[in-house]
């Protein structure tokens, strides 16, 4: 029921750099055609650098790492087209069903073909008033059972940052910052939390990957945090600003549970007229061009 594409077959027997992508931000995270376009732009940047693409996704029951264009295309345009996590990968190749993965299916599928980076924009983690909620991203949970690495812009900015921090400690979870002691915000810079750890260069990443190797122990990922650039983050202000004016709507309308997430980032990108969106494009592809030196690096 796991296929490996061709190309990533060949590439992982010989040695050679392979990055996984989420088709997620393709299907659910993108407005159409502009997902397509950047689905592409996103795999050509991944080979700019020398590694191969690997987007994972199930399609007609077979989940797939590594996709052609067509299958791209259809993961793009088709409909019916499901947000698929870890914990619905069986149902969803039971039942023949096609979905997006989000992170911690493609993680999950990625670490089952032997690929060991993966790009992502930014995680899930525990959501604000978890306390009477009890919401907490599937990707914590999974990550702190996977050998992987994942480069992401951090968490998103609209989540409980301290308290997602907190839990991936108690889990276990390496995070380290790339370039930075601070953790990145999604949209932010920073988000105004530190981290233990600051790596410096595809090479200490991929030294760090060897030593968990070589120390054995429970598999779990290491998190690395790639910053967007200041140049290219969401105004600070501007963010604050329109975040609280999204959580109060969100509470007056009484939207809780899975419908919280879309509601606040949907609002974000209309009340920043875009802003929101070109900082997310802007993390992604950082992300994807740092896992592909990172993969190189692993693989020398």
């Amino acid at each position: 029921m796991l296929i490996v594409s061709e190309e990533v077959r060949e590439a992982l027997a010989a040695g050679r750099p392979v990055v996984a992508l989420e088709s997620t931000i393709i299907a659910h995270g993108l407005p159409r055609p502009q997902n397509l376009q950047v689905a592409l732009e996103l795999e050509e940047s991944v080979r700019r650098e020398g590694a191969v693409p690997a987007t994972v996704a199930v399609l007609d029951g077979r989940a797939r790492v590594g996709l052609d264009k067509e299958q791209v295309e259809r993961i793009a345009s088709g409909d019916g087209i499901r947000k698929l996590g870890h914990r619905d990968l069986a149902p969803a190749l039971a039942t023949g069903a096609s979905g997006a993965t989000t992170v911690s299916g493609t993680a999950f599928l990625a670490a089952r073909a032997g690929v060991r980076v993966f790009a992502t924009g930014g995680l899930g983690g525990v959501h604000r008033e978890w306390t009477s909620t009890q919401d907490e991203s599937a990707d914590l949970a999974l990550l702190s059972r996977t050998r992987i690495a994942v480069v992401c812009a951090g968490v998103k900015s609209i989540l409980d940052v301290p308290a997602t921090l907190q839990r991936l400690e108690t889990l276990g979870v390496t995070v380290a910052g790339y370039g930075t002691d601070r953790f990145p915000g999604f949209y932010l810079t920073d988000s105004g939390h530190p981290v233990d750890w600051t790596l410096n260069s595809p090479e200490e990443v991929a030294s760090v990957l060897r030593a968990q190797d070589a120390l054995g122990g429970p598999d779990s990922a290491l998190i690395v945090a790639n910053p967007v650039a200041e140049a290219e983050q969401l105004d600070p202000e501007l963010h604050a600003r329109v975040l609280a004016e999204a959580l109060q709507e969100c509470a007056g309308r009484g939207i809780t549970g899975q419908a919280v997430t879309p509601f606040l980032l949907d609002f974000l990108v209309r009340h920043t007229d875009g802003a929101s969106l070109r900082a997310n494009l802007a993390a992604v592809r950082g992300n994807v061009r740092l896992a592909a030196r990172v993969a190189a690096a692993w693989t020398r």
